[in-house]
Order: structure tokens, then C-alpha cells, then sequence
């Protein structure tokens, strides 16, 4: 199955999930169910904090396997190969749980995981020596031969990849880069929109939600386009040695989170989440410099609005109403 038609078959079922049925639901994917294996292979962030105080409330537990089976069985029915999960190493207790459990998992169900480290924000000196640490426990822990789910971890050119949720950008990426190139299989670390200033540590770059120059607009019209244009085409022309990682979203909203500054991007009936994808079609066929992951942001990140798992706003175009 072509890129084309595995992201027109979620995108179709995406809009689906809140105007059907179960019974249609499911009907409709094992129609439509994408070869996974192909490339670009879709992916989608996945947070692991609730079902913990400091989060909103939204029904499970990220630390349920009943819950995070029947994840699993969703993102896969709409074409998902993997979830990239939030990680704090031992700043975040409940997530480095939630993670163990997810990992294993997915391991079961022939599903894939992959880490995204969240950078702390301290000073230099702190912020390095805690990515330090950290990615010598999760080597240690969920990258070793023996570690619980090793074999559902996702690789590329047989490596592991670590995804990097910037925060302060005080970390020294080369010394992380020196320090994780001496494990038997080093990493690839991908790192969010293009560094200048650790560019040579990092052998790619992922899209982010992002309104681009323009800024937020105050009724959500602002979706990425410009962003994400730009993201694409200074690839392969800047980095052309770089892994480049796609980038979709639904729309954003951070007004339920407890750290949100009012910004907005509007699902517009599920075109926010069309035009995403179809950008990253636009850019795939690009021979000379192809997609290997398309990330979606996000799978359940309902703090943020950006979560797909419960499908799209129900919007009058879509119902007929």
C-alpha cells in the first residue's frame, strides 16, 4: 500500500470513530488496515501520566493493561506501527512505570515503542548530567538483550531510536552523543525542528505541533502550513544527511492543561488533521530524500487537544446536520 493511501485510510477512519457504530468502526478498518511494514511508518506520541494527581482526569490509567492492550489493538487497527512515549527517567516515577508496562506490551502484540526523552530545563551543568543519567538507565533497563520487551523497541538501519523533547536547550548534546555512541548498538537520536548548535550530535530532525512565524491566531485559523513547508523543504537541502521525521496533527488546545498559555489550532472539521497529512504525502514522494517515520502528535494527549484516540470533533459537515 502506497503513503498516499495509508494516511487516506486514517485520516478516513479517524473522521469516522465518533459519527459509527463499533460494529462499523470495525468494519471499516479490516478494509482498510495499512501494511505496516511499509515506510513511512506511522507513529504516534503516546503520554503516560494519567491516572496520576498531577494530570487531568480522562477515564484509565496509563498504568492498566487492559487499557494499554486495547490501545495497542486501536492504533494498530488505523495503520499505527508504534507509540513514541513521554520519558523523565527518574524525575517522573509513574511514567518510568507506565513505560515498563507499555514496552512489554507492546512486545505481545507485535506492536513497536520508541522513547522520547523530555529534556529537564535546569542549567547547563544539571540538565546535561541528568540526560546523562537517564540514558544510561534506559540502556540499562529497556535496551539491554534482556531487558522486558527489547524485541518490540523500533530501530532503523538496525538502531534504536531515541526521539528528544527540548525544553530549556541547555543540554550538552555532544557529550550525550559520546557518551551513548559507546553502547553496542548506539542510538539514532532524532531531535525536535533542525539545531544549529548540536546539529553534527544528532542524525535527524521531527516535526512539532507549531503555528510557525505567524504565531498563534486567536480563533485557531493558524494550523502549521507555513511551519511545516518550511520544515520539508529544509531537509534535503540543509540537512541532507539527516533522518527526517514527519508530522501530523488534529489541531491543539492547551487550555485544560494546567501549564497552558491559551493556544489554539482548530480541527476545522478534521481538515487540520487532512492537510498535516497530506503535506507529508506531498514531501514522501520526494525520492531523492523519503520519510522513514511520520509521527502523530498526538495519540492521547487530551491536555493539549491533540489526542486522536476518541477520533475527531464531531463537527455539522461531518453528520449532515
Amino acid at each position: 500500500m502506497t503513503h498516499r493511501s495509508r494516511v487516506s485510510a486514517l485520516l478516513f477512519c479517524l473522521l469516522l470513530i465518533q459519527g459509527c457504530t463499533r460494529t462499523g468502526l470495525r468494519q471499516t478498518l479490516s478494509q482498510n488496515v495499512p501494511n505496516t511494514q511499509a515506510f513511512p511508518r506511522i507513529l504516534a506520541v503516546y503520554e503516560p501520566w494519567f491516572g496520576h494527581s498531577q494530570h487531568i482526569s480522562v477515564g484509565y490509567s496509563s498504568q492498566d493493561p487492559a487499557v494499554i492492550r486495547k490501545q495497542i489493538e486501536e492504533a494498530k487497527g488505523l495503520g499505527i506501527s508504534g507509540f513514541v512515549v513521554d520519558w523523565y527517567g527518574d524525575r517522573e516515577p509513574f511514567i518510568d512505570r507506565s513505560y515498563a508496562l507499555i514496552q512489554s506490551l507492546a512486545a505481545e502484540q507485535k506492536f513497536q515503542v520508541a522513547m522520547m526523552y523530555d529534556e529537564t530545563d535546569e542549567d547547563k551543568s544539571a540538565a546535561t548530567d541528568d540526560a546523562l543519567a537517564a540514558f544510561d538507565k534506559f540502556h540499562e533497563t529497556y535496551l539491554s538483550a534482556t531487558a522486558p520487551g527489547r524485541q518490540a523497541y523500533l530501530t532503523y538501519d538496525e538502531r534504536p531510536v531515541i526521539f528528544i523533547f527540548p525544553k530549556g536547550g541547555r543540554t550538552d548534546w555532544s557529550r550525550v552523543r559520546e557518551e551513548t555512541g559507546q553502547w553496542q548498538s548506539p542510538p539514532l537520536l532524532i531531535y525536535e525542528n533542525p539545531s544549529r548548535t548540536y546539529t553534527a550530535d544528532f542524525d535527524g530532525f521531527y516535526a512539532w505541533i507549531n503555528p510557525g512565524a505567524k504565531g498563534w491566531a486567536a480563533d485557531g485559523s493558524n494550523w502549521g502550513e507555513d511551519y511545516l513547508r518550511n520544515f520539508y523543504r529544509r531537509m534535503p537541502s540543509e540537512y541532507p544527511d539527516k533522518i527526517a521525521v514527519g508530522a501530523a496533527w488534529p489541531g491543539f488546545d492547551d487550555s485544560r492543561a494546567a501549564w497552558g498559555l491559551n493556544r489554539r489550532m482548530s480541527q476545522r472539521c478534521g481538515e487540520t488533521l487532512a492537510d498535516t497529512l497530506r503535506m507529508s504525502q506531498e514531501y514522501s514522494s520526494a525520492a531523492h530524500h523519503p520519510l522513514p517515520f511520520l509521527l502523530i502528535a498526538t495519540w492521547n494527549d487530551y491536555e493539549e487537544g491533540t489526542a486522536i484516540e476518541r477520533g475527531l470533533t464531531k463537527c455539522k459537515s461531518q453528520s449532515g446536520v
